[in-house]
């Protein structure tokens, strides 16, 4: 064989080899923005729901100034069924626009983008699908943070003082109905959505073990 038939070979080779990596690097990138894109439509979408659901039914608070609301049952179905990335902007994003929305822009709207986003992220941290201890865990965890959130905020932020303490047990009440009703929907959600959604969001698993 001669020399230079080695080298084309070689070339020819190394060309393969080279084409077969774009090609891989160009899927990667093809599913890359599809997860992307599926993410920012489900985030628009739950963050849609939780405003809607935080703006439908609101008890003022007098000694607050703020609103009972059950926006939660929407945060909490968010993040376990999809993820804390989406559960966030849903539960933070959402609730803020509910706030705007409800004329609260200048003073709770701010803390609500914060620690309702928070609320998302650590549920759909801690949920785990299949795994209803988990799940309930998630709830409670991410509900004491919303809960001691705005307590703080309100106590500091909104110089209330110890009038921050009459907003806690709305706020309970609040995480109560919110796990209570966003744990079942989430189970019923994820038994009839597609399984390219489940799978490229990376959903958390919520179930009954």
């Amino acid at each position: 064989m001669s020399f230079g038939k080695i080298l084309i070979r070689h070339d020819s080779c190394n060309y393969n080899i080279v084409t077969t990596i774009l090609k891989a690097i160009n899927m990667g990138f093809r599913i890359e923005r599809g997860r992307i894109t599926l993410t920012v439509a489900q985030a628009g979408i739950m963050a849609a729901l939780v405003a809607v659901a935080t703006f439908a039914v609101q008890v003022p608070i007098p000694a607050t100034k703020g609103y009972l609301n059950f926006g939660d049952i929407m945060i909490f179905a968010s993040a376990l069924i999809f993820g804390p990335i989406v559960g966030g902007f849903a539960g933070g994003v959402g609730s803020a626009l509910s706030d705007v929305a409800g004329g609260y822009a200048s003073t709770y709207a701010p803390f609500t983008l914060i620690i309702k986003g928070a609320e998302g992220i650590i549920a759909g941290l801690i949920a785990k699908r299949g795994s209803k201890k988990r799940n309930i865990l998630a709830v409670a965890v991410a509900g004491a943070e919303m809960v001691s959130g705005y307590f703080l905020a309100e106590f500091f932020g909104l110089s209330l003082g110890w009038a921050a303490a009459t907003e806690v047990p709305f706020n309970i009440l609040q995480i109560v109905a919110g796990g209570a009703i966003g744990i079942p929907i989430s189970i019923v959600i994820l038994k009839r959505l597609p399984e390219t959604w489940i799978r490229q969001s990376q959903a958390r698993e919520v179930g009954t073990a």
